[in-house]
C-alpha cells in the first residue's frame, strides 16, 4: 500500500469498529507505559536503561512477530531513513521526555498532556495542506491551547513546581505529533505494518544507547530484583502491542485519528495515578480536562481523518 497526502475518507462498517478497539488499546497502553516508567523511578531504577532494554524487548517481540507472519522489514536507504527519523521522533525523544517528566512533575500532569498530540497532528497537517481548514477544528485547537495553558499556570504557581519538567511534558506533544505526520508522508510504498513497527524501535534503540553512551549512563539493569524484572516485562508487552497499534491505527485511519490514543491516554494515565499510585491531581485539573476533551472532540468529529489507501 501507500499513501498519499489526502485525508479524506471516511471510516465505516468494520473498519470502524477495528479502528475503535486499536485506539482503545493503544491509548490505554500508554497511560499504563507512563505509570510503569514513574513506578521505575520510585524504585531507584535508572530510567533510560528501563526505557533501553524495554524497546529492546519490543523490537525482539515485534520482530518475531513480523518474522512469524512473513512480514520481514526491507533494508535500503528509504526504509534506514524510516526507522531512524521514526525511530526518533516516535519512540526515543518522546519516551525520554515523557519519562523524565513523570518523575519530576508526576503521572497526572503528564498523562494530561498525552491529549494534546491531536491537535498539533491537525495544525500540522493543516499547514502541510494535508487538511482542509474547518472551524469546529480551529476551535478545537484553541480550547486544547487553553486547557494546556489552565493546567500549565495551576502547576507553576505550586511552590515544588518543577519547570523542566513541565516543559518536558508539554513539549513532547508536538514532536508526536512530528512523528505522526512524518510517519504518513514518508511511508514506504508496498511496507506493511509488521514490516515497519520493529525498525522504528530499532532505530529508537540507536538513540537511546548513544544518549546512554553520551550522558555517562550505564546499561545495567537490576535484573536480579523481581520487581524490576515485572516491571520491564509488562512495559515491553506493553510497548510490544503500542506500537504494532501505532502502525496499524495509521494504516486503517490516518495519522489524525490514529493521534487520538493520547486522549485515551491521558484518561488512562491519571485514572491510574491517582487510582493506584495515589497523585493528588493537580489543581485545576477537572477544567483543563474538560476543555481538552471537548477540543479533542472538535478536532476529530469529522471523520474525514483518513488516508486514502491505494
Amino acid at each position: 500500500m501507500s499513501f498519499d497526502k489526502s485525508m479524506s475518507i471516511k471510516l465505516s462498517g468494520r473498519t470502524k469498529v477495528l479502528a475503535l478497539a486499536c485506539l482503545l488499546l493503544a491509548g490505554s497502553l500508554i497511560g499504563l507505559s507512563v505509570n510503569l516508567a514513574k513506578l521505575a523511578s520510585s524504585d531507584g531504577i535508572n530510567l533510560m536503561s528501563f526505557l533501553f532494554w524495554s524497546i529492546a524487548g519490543a523490537g525482539v517481540m515485534i520482530t518475531t512477530l513480523a518474522m512469524d507472519f512473513r512480514q520481514r522489514p526491507r533494508l535500503n536507504p528509504r526504509t534506514v531513513e524510516y526507522f531512524l527519523i521514526s525511530g526518533l521522533v516516535s519512540v526515543a525523544l518522546p519516551n525520554v521526555m515523557f519519562f523524565f517528566a513523570a518523575a519530576k512533575v508526576g503521572v497526572g500532569f503528564v498523562a494530561l498532556s498525552f491529549a494534546f498530540p491531536p491537535l498539533y497532528t491537525y495544525v500540522l497537517a493543516l499547514l502541510g495542506r494535508m487538511e482542509h481548514f474547518q472551524l469546529s477544528r480551529a476551535a478545537g485547537v484553541l480550547l486544547g491551547v487553553a486547557g494546556a495553558v489552565i493546567i500549565a499556570r495551576s502547576k507553576a504557581a505550586q511552590a515544588d513546581a518543577d519547570l523542566i519538567g513541565m516543559g518536558l511534558a508539554l513539549s513532547a506533544p508536538i514532536v508526536i505529533a512530528f512523528g505522526n505526520i512524518y510517519r504518513t508522508l514518508r511511508w514506504p510504498a508496498g511496507a506493511a505494518s509488521l514490516a515497519l513497527a520493529p525498525g522504528m524501535l530499532f532505530g529508537a534503540l540507536l538513540f537511546l544507547a548513544g544518549g546512554l553512551i553520551l550522558t555517562g549512563q550505564t546499561f545495567e539493569y537490576p535484573f536480579e530484583s523481581g520487581f524490576a524484572v515485572l516491571l520491564l516485562v509488562v512495559q515491553i508487552a506493553a510497548f510490544s502491542t503500542m506500537y504494532t497499534l501505532y502502525f496499524v491505527l495509521q494504516r486503517l485511519a490516518g495519522p489524525v485519528y490514529m493521534s487520538q490514543v493520547g486522549s485515551v491516554g491521558a484518561l488512562a494515565g491519571s485514572a491510574i495515578s491517582i487510582l493506584i499510585l495515589g497523585e493528588i491531581p493537580p489543581p485545576n485539573l477537572p477544567i483543563a480536562a474538560m476543555l481538552t476533551a471537548f477540543a479533542v472532540f472538535l478536532v476529530t468529529r469529522s471523520a474525514r481523518d483518513g488516508n486514502s489507501r491505494k
